[in-house]
């Protein structure tokens, strides 16, 4: 589909991951794209103080977006101007990407293949929450992203799903009212979590923190 800002294409959408030519992976911002490039930021990146291992070398992964920046900062080809956005943002050249990871994809495959998993308790936690999508005729509109799309997950991953459409969205609402899967963030699993996200925003306040927390569904 073409558009006066770019142009949107259905097999790539917003959080799915893009393997380039120079192991760099990509998660992709948006569904409305320059011509040249894929949007996204550095998710993984080849680095010996890395804690993930991919493709038998190790990795390190990055969480905020402006860091891709310096990290790619001796590949110009990487910045790009975006109509959409109204700013330089990076992306991936088209011609460089060899693997497209789909969250939805990824869903599916770790249905049919739970082995797929390593048998951690999050990646139990993980196959139960596929079972209850897959149940609830939301395979379509939800997908699998972060860590486990790749494979690069470890003893600290957590789990990390995109949704798309109104169906989507009210299918997320009823799986985070769900109980026996999701225990909310209260008390001090919401410190545990300030804790975690504080070192990304720095200068932010837990209020802060914790109101932009509120705009997602997570627990």
């Amino acid at each position: 589909m073409t558009s006066p800002l770019g142009t949107a294409f259905p097999a790539i959408r917003d959080r799915d991951y893009l393997l380039d030519r120079s192991g760099v992976i990509f998660k992709v911002i948006g569904d409305v794209h320059p011509g040249s490039h894929w949007l996204g930021y550095v998710k993984y990146y080849p680095d010996a103080r890395g804690d993930r291992s991919l493709f038998g070398r190790t990795y390190r992964q990055n969480t905020v977006v402006s860091k891709a920046f310096g990290i790619l900062a001796d590949r110009p080809e990487c910045y790009v101007y975006s109509p959409a956005i109204g700013c330089v943002i990076t992306g991936v050249p088209r011609e460089d990407v060899v693997t497209h990871y789909s969250c939805r994809r990824a869903l599916a495959a770790l249905h049919q293949s739970p082995q797929l998993l390593d048998g951690s308790p999050v990646s139990k936690d993980l196959a139960a929450i596929v079972t209850w999508i897959v149940d609830a005729g939301a395979a379509d509109v939800i997908g699998v992203t972060g860590s486990f799309l790749v494979g690069a997950c470890n003893a600290r991953s957590d789990i990390d799903l995109v949704c798309c459409r109104s169906r989507g969205y009210e299918t997320a609402q009823a799986l985070f009212a769900e109980r026996s899967l999701i225990k909310p963030y209260e008390g001090d699993a919401q410190t545990r979590l300030y804790i975690r996200r504080a070192k990304y925003m720095t200068g932010s306040s837990f209020d802060a923190l914790m109101r932009q927390a509120a705009r997602k569904l997570q627990g």
